[in-house]
Parts: structure tokens; sequence; C-alpha cells
């Protein structure tokens, strides 16, 4: 039942993490280059330019992602007092 209540706030860390790991991004691809990161949609664009943006961007938004719900869990948790997911990972 925990976890049904949880659904919100998993909604809610996932637009933060969107909207934190666009500043973030936005941030340290100010300080590769001082133009705007490439886009696929553009024509003319530096392939290799484009795939270390993207790379960046993807690396970014997965950690950002990743400890925005960890930080959530904790605090449903500590707010509820169960944990919204597993424990601990399965053994091999």
């Amino acid at each position: 039942m925990g976890k049904v209540f949880f659904v919100p706030v998993s909604v809610a860390s996932g637009f933060a993490a969107g909207f934190i790991s666009k500043k973030v991004f936005d941030t340290v691809w100010g300080m590769i280059d001082d133009e705007e990161p490439p886009n696929p949609e553009h024509r003319e664009v530096n392939l290799v330019k484009m795939g270390t943006a993207l790379a960046l961007q993807g690396a970014v938004f997965t950690v950002t992602r990743g400890l925005v719900d960890h930080q959530m869990r904790t605090s449903f948790y500590r707010a509820t007092g169960r944990w919204p997911g597993e424990e601990e990972p399965e053994a091999k």
C-alpha cells in the first residue's frame, strides 16, 4: 500500500530531476563550449561535438535522476516508516 502513496512523490521527483539535470547540463556545457550544444535535428552539425553533448546530457540526467529518486525514497521512508521499493539488490 505504501507504494501506491509513493507514486505521486515519484512523479514529482521525476519532474524535479529533469529540471535540475537541465540546469546542471547547461552549466557544464557552458564550461566546455560557448555555443549551444548541437541538436540532432540540425542539418549541419559536428558529429563528435553532438555525440559528446548527448553522452554528457545522458550521464548528467541519469546521475541526477538516481540521486533525486533515492533522496525522495529516503524522505518518504522517514515520513511514513515504509521504504517504497526493495531493501537491497537481489543476490545472484
